[in-house]
């Protein structure tokens, strides 16, 4: 079995008589993106603390790669965490540092880097988070978000093999939450560092943890894949699950998962056994690259419209659709067989090339000169009412997948 690069075994924390963290037993992956949630004060930074070595347990054991922390030498200690940035939840900006500064704060303290090399890993993190126009200026002088971009760009700066991230989306609007947790994800795949992310508003979780932890007064309640998570029952996973939704709704204007599922399986009550149903998946192709070449954010907002568009043509005809993935959207069409749906399908392809692409592009705020090409595909597949499960015909829908239109930047069709 595959050894955790982080563990806990037993831990504890109190603050005086208040116990903070209460047996604790957890396991982190290397190469994973692991979330823990939990309602403010439930323990979650404490927690954090305890992985970077600011906190010891009172009682517990923390093992990293196998190895107790608490037995290394200072020397092993320190090349420990020195693999690991942590990003706090109030940024812990200098005020009387400018932004490129504050980022290339640690490459000028850990590193033996020539300032020519600094500058250039600086700037090009920059603009990665779209910061370049304010390198000069002081953090006093950025809006929260923005502020929290830089304190991203500063823990990513020294290409760390496990980074922490304290709440990254707190002070964030609804479309840069996702575009920062999207971010996230395209960085840890590329850069293929551990990421420990924790948040009490669990907005899009579900789409980039490989593992969630559910930390609720002091306690693990719940250790799994985002799958498992969205089958288990607790009072206290429903809140969390009724966030996600809430945030899902806002953001495409169609239902969260959750929501889909519930209204699949009421449909398919209503029809006899056996009776046909038509299942759809569409997919924004290429979005990482969309996102690297137009910022995480421009991305979210094609994916906000790609979303309003499919509810707003399917929910004319009585179809509803969800988020399915990052970059995928799940539509239950309520006709009677594949043909009548393939019908709907191509008519709103047709639509797509003739007026929707442009239409999402606009919506997007993306000019003929920042055109990037993307394609949307589209995939059916045809069940029978109590024949299968939903996940079975998800996977038909995209193993039938093809292209139905595609942006080209000189907008030739």
């Amino acid at each position: 079995m595959e050894t955790p690069l982080i563990e806990f075994q037993k831990v504890s924390k109190r603050f005086n008589n208040h116990v903070v963290l209460d047996q604790v037993d957890l396991t982190i992956y290397e190469g994973q993106v692991t979330t823990i949630i939990g309602k403010s004060g439930s323990g979650k930074s404490v927690l954090l603390k305890h992985i970077i070595g600011l906190l010891n347990p009172d009682e517990g054991t923390i093992l990293f790669r196998g190895q107790p922390v608490q037995k290394m030498s200072k020397t092993q200690r320190d090349r420990t965490f020195s693999q690991i940035s942590y990003m706090f939840q109030n940024n812990a900006l200098f005020d009387s540092m400018t932004v490129f500064d504050n980022i290339a704060l640690p490459l000028r303290q850990t590193t033996h880097l020539s300032p020519k090399a600094i500058e250039e890993r600086v700037r090009a993190r920059m603009a990665q988070m779209e910061l370049t126009e304010v390198a000069r200026n002081y953090p006093s002088e950025l809006s929260g978000g923005m502020q929290k971009r830089v304190a991203l760009s500063r823990a990513l700066v020294t290409d760390p093999k496990v980074v922490l991230f304290d709440e990254p989306t707190t002070g964030q609007d609804i479309i840069r939450r996702n575009a920062i947790l999207s971010m996230i994800a395209q960085y840890q795949r590329k850069l293929g560092f551990t990421a420990v992310l924790i948040s009490h508003d669990v907005p899009d979780v579900f789409f980039i943890s490989n593992r969630i932890l559910a930390l609720n007064d002091g306690k693990i309640i719940f250790q799994g894949t985002p799958g498992e998570f969205e089958e288990f029952e607790n009072p206290l996973i429903d809140e969390f699950v009724q966030s996600l939704e809430d945030f899902q709704e806002h953001l495409t204007g169609i239902q969260s998962k959750r929501q889909f599922r519930v209204r699949n399986q009421v449909g398919l009550r209503k029809k006899r056994s056996q009776e046909s149903y038509v299942m759809a998946l569409f997919t924004l192709k290429d979005f990482d690259e969309l996102c690297e070449y137009l910022g995480h954010t421009r991305g979210q907002e094609v994916l906000n419209a790609m979303g309003a568009y499919l509810n707003k043509h399917f929910g004319a005809v009585g179809g509803f659709s969800a988020r399915q993935s990052k970059n995928q959207f799940s539509t239950f069409l309520p006709f009677s067989n594949l043909s009548e749906a393939e019908r709907i399908v191509e008519k709103f392809a047709l639509d797509l090339r003739e007026e929707g692409l442009r239409t999402i592009q606009a919506e997007a705020n993306i000019s003929q000169d920042m055109c990037f090409p993307f394609a949307i595909l589209a995939g059916l597949a045809e069940s029978k009412a109590g024949s299968e499960g939903i996940d079975v015909v998800f996977k038909k829908a995209e193993a039938n997948q093809k292209e139905i239109a595609k942006v080209y930047c000189d907008m030739r069709r």
